[in-house]
């Protein structure tokens, strides 16, 4: 009974919320701000209007969602890669954030939309320029929490290796790694939801489809309930995927508690 009072309790908020902005804008009858039950309309017509077929989706679903969807996880993967690597690398260098450090404030305190225009020239109109936006900016938030829980570990296990000699490998992959794990997530957090960010962004300047793309081409075209309808999907992409990424968290550092962001 308890769960479900806890249930209830974080939902009536949003839901009392809901109501109030059913209420207003049908009493304000405002064509820019149309009701959300017109907004749910637009989506059904949208997205859930296909043939049997293909489980009743739109075209709409798979060239502009699922592309959107491909690219947030396509540069949140490499930027993971690229962040856990070299803030392990720099978190284990005794001087290596002395040399690295000043480039690498100086690189991350660039907003990642002033460079879309560059990453267009650079590499075009495609998902190379979206995928390299979504990176160079999500990368940081991953690499200094990697490098602040690398450097967190505690002196007694590194003695310990030490004594008994363990291989850097096993050292790094088998002591290091777990001990910042609480710090990485928190990075990843951060880092997950700035991507879908970046997404948009990179979406609304350089490409042909996905959901940015989409916003923009609702806009233009004055269909402004399914622009709405596009704002609220990204509304629950966000809310779900950083549903999915706690409870993958949990399950991983159920051994251990949570670290705070740094970096973010």
């Amino acid at each position: 009974m308890s769960k479900l009072q806890g249930f209830l309790r974080r939902w009536l908020v949003f839901i009392i919320a809901i109501v109030l902005w059913e209420l207003a804008t049908r009493f304000a009858q405002n064509p820019f701000f149309p009701p959300p039950t017109r907004i749910l309309e637009a989506a059904g017509e949208k997205w859930f209007s296909g043939p049997a077929s293909s489980l009743f989706l739109t075209d709409e679903v798979f060239s502009d969602l699922l592309a959107s969807l491909g690219r947030v996880f396509a540069g949140w993967l490499i930027a993971v890669v690229v962040g856990v690597g070299l803030g392990t690398l720099l978190g284990r260098s005794r001087t290596g954030m002395d040399y690295f450090g000043p480039l690498m404030a100086f690189m991350r305190a660039i907003p990642p939309p002033v460079l879309v225009p560059v990453f267009l020239v650079l590499l075009g109109i495609g998902t190379e320029m979206q995928i390299t936006v979504i990176v160079f900016g999500v990368m940081w938030p991953i690499l200094l929490n990697t490098v602040d829980g690398v450097r967190s570990v505690d002196q007694v296990k590194v003695d310990t290796a030490r004594s008994f000699r363990i291989p850097r490998s096993h050292w790094v992959f088998g002591v290091v790694l777990p001990a910042a794990t609480p710090k990485i997530f928190a990075g990843l957090r951060v880092s997950l939801s700035l991507a879908l960010v970046l997404m948009v962004v990179s979406e609304l300047v350089g490409s042909t489809n996905g959901i940015g793309y989409r916003l923009i081409f609702d806009q233009r075209a004055f269909d402004l309930p399914a622009m709405w309808a596009g704002i609220v999907l990204l509304g629950v992409l966000g809310y779900l995927l950083n549903t999915l990424l706690l409870a993958v968290e949990r399950r991983a550092l159920s051994w251990q508690p949570s670290a705070n962001v740094v970096g973010g």
